[in-house]
C-alpha cells in the first residue's frame, strides 16, 4: 500500500489528531490490504502463500470487528457501512 493512501485512510478514520492505531483505523487499513489481495488473487489463483495471509487478515478485521463491536455499537455500525462489509456475527 503506497503512503499517501494509507495517509488518506489514517487521517479519514481517526478519533483524535495523533491517532493512528485505534480500532477503526486498524480494520480500515486492513480491509484496504484485503481488497488489495483479493484482487491479486483473481489474477493469480494458485498463489497459496497469498491466500493463507488473506485469510489471517480476513481472521483479524473480524476479531477487531467483534472487539468494537462489543465495545460501541455505534461506531462499529458507522465503520461497517462506511467501509461497505459485512457485519460480523
Amino acid at each position: 500500500m503506497e503512503k499517501q493512501k494509507k495517509n488518506e485512510i489514517i487521517s479519514k478514520f481517526k478519533q483524535s489528531e495523533k491517532d493512528t492505531g485505534s480500532v477503526q483505523v486498524q480494520v480500515a487499513l486492513l480491509t484496504e490490504r484485503i481488497n488489495h489481495l483479493t484482487e491479486h488473487l483473481q489474477t493469480n489463483p494458485k498463489d497459496n502463500h497469498s491466500r493463507r495471509g488473506l485469510l489471517m487478515m480476513v481472521g483479524k478485521r473480524k476479531g477487531f470487528l467483534q472487539y468494537l463491536k462489543d465495545r460501541d455499537i455505534e461506531a462499529y455500525r458507522n465503520l461497517v457501512k462506511e467501509l461497505n462489509i459485512r457485519e460480523v456475527k
